[in-house]
């Protein structure tokens, strides 16, 4: 007997300064979900929540492909669970953990595990940029709290660039971290799983000729990054990265999947940076090449993400 197909939301676009990631994102699980397994719905939170909602009765699972606020944050999750519908990857408190960088830093800290030393700016405050640059030295990152793909992110070399890249945060939120510059290989890691998370290959990340780190345009730039699976460096960092990894996911309460990004520092110590709880979801993104590294095509992989979501999740 052929087994019913699960309806599933494809639930993309949003109001984020990500939309344009998220839709391009969902045409590509789109094409990639199995037409014989599933029957696919899009929605757009910035026209389409009411249909949603009202469709509800009729989704077996949703697929969320939104990234930033209104939507990585814990603010869908919640609306999916009021809804009784099943969804991929974490629940409400830890979306909302990992994207505050300041508290996910934090509880990442009393887990044991190496930070880079950053202070928050907060609107109204005035900032002392001497000050700033006797703690933290030159080059120095600003970016918001809560903000993903690195969106008002900056590298200052100078005071002006300092205060400069302070107000660009500001404008994406009221919170801005400053935070001591780590010389060294960006690496990420992937973590799938719910109880028993495992880590996946990890990836080196290389920006090309013009970027000095990985910003938004080295991220989503065709051919602005090397991407390198699995990442040129010793077993013995591999194995520490890939714990760093497990252990991050289980310090900010994920579940489903996650992807935690890191410094291997010049003089050798890792540090994190944040994770990602709803990374980019394209075929050639860094978590699926991953995957797809680990023995999962991106096909499998997103069938991996709906059995993991439905764990613990029962329709409403």
């Amino acid at each position: 007997m052929q087994k019913e197909k699960l309806h599933i939301a494809l639930v993309a676009g949003g109001v984020s300064g990500e939309r344009e990631v998220s839709l391009s994102g969902a045409t590509s699980v789109e094409k990639a979900l199995d037409p014989e397994k599933f029957i696919v719905r899009r929605y757009d939170p910035a026209t389409d929540l009411v249909r949603l909602a009202g469709d509800a009765p009729e989704i077996d699972f949703a697929f969320i492909l939104l990234h930033g606020l209104y939507g990585e944050d814990g603010t869908m999750q919640g609306f999916l669970e009021l809804l009784g519908v099943p969804y991929q990857g974490s629940g409400v408190l830890g979306s909302a953990i990992a994207m505050d960088k300041q508290l996910a830093k934090e509880l990442y800290a009393l887990h044991g595990l190496p930070v880079a030393e950053s202070r928050i700016i907060s609107k109204g405050e005035k900032a002392d940029a001497k000050e700033l640059v006797q703690q933290f030295g030159l080059p120095v990152v600003v970016k918001p709290v809560h903000e993903g793909s690195s969106l008002g992110l900056t590298l200052a070399r100078s005071e002006e660039e300092l205060l400069a890249g302070i107000g660009r945060a500001l404008r994406h939120d009221s919170h801005v971290m400053v935070e001591k510059y780590i010389k060294g290989r960006e690496l990420t890691v992937g973590v799938l799983g719910n109880n028993e998370p495992e880590a996946l290959p990890v990836i080196e990340i290389v920006p090309g000729a013009g970027f000095s780190f990985f910003d938004y345009d080295a991220k989503y730039k065709p051919g602005a990054t090397e991407e390198i699976c699995p990442a040129r460096i010793s077993e013995e960092i591999t194995r520490l990265a890939q714990r760093h990894a497990v252990a991050a996911h289980r310090a900010l309460r994920l579940r489903g999947y996650s992807r935690t990004d890191m410094i291997l520092a010049d003089e050798g110590t890792l540090y994190l940076l944040e994770t990602n709880t709803i990374p980019g979801m394209t075929a050639t993104s860094l978590m699926p090449q991953a995957a797809a590294v680990h023995g999962l095509p991106f096909p499998l992989f997103l069938e991996r993400l709906v059995e993991l979501g439905m764990e613990g999740r029962s329709k409403k």
